[in-house]
């Protein structure tokens, strides 16, 4: 799967983005997909994951009730809808294509779980 995210951009603290991610490829809709993001001088982060039919979501603590991730598999693509955005959700933003869907978050949010990974998508949050 080749992924290509877009729609980040200058937002204000308290407004809104969405991010979009085009995939390419036969396997798209059988994988779960998910986000990552990496602020200046920090270590990439995960941030929500989706499962191959969109059935199940899962969101870290940071992002819950601001964060919306969904797929739409007739158009092999996902999105984060970002809402109430912080000046600590400035990173680039990256989405990944995953191996399988697990109930453990160590090994949902683990980067190993991911093989396919867009380019990012740079979102900056000003106050």
């Amino acid at each position: 799967v080749q992924l290509q995210a877009s729609g980040g951009g200058l937002v204000q603290a308290g407004g809104s983005v969405r991010l979009s991610c085009a995939a390419s490829g036969r396997t798209f809709s059988g994988r779960p997909m998910a986000w990552f993001r990496q602020a200046p001088g920090k270590e990439r982060e995960f941030v929500s994951a989706i499962t191959s039919n969109g059935g199940n979501t899962f969101y870290v603590d940071s992002v819950k009730g601001r964060f919306t991730i969904s797929r739409d598999n007739a158009v092999n693509s996902v999105y984060l809808q970002m809402n109430s955005l912080k000046p600590e959700d400035t990173a680039v933003y990256f989405c990944a294509s995953g191996r399988y869907w697990s109930a453990y978050e160590d090994r949902l949010s683990a980067p190993t779980n991911y093989d396919s990974w867009g380019q990012g998508t740079l979102v900056t949050v000003s106050s």
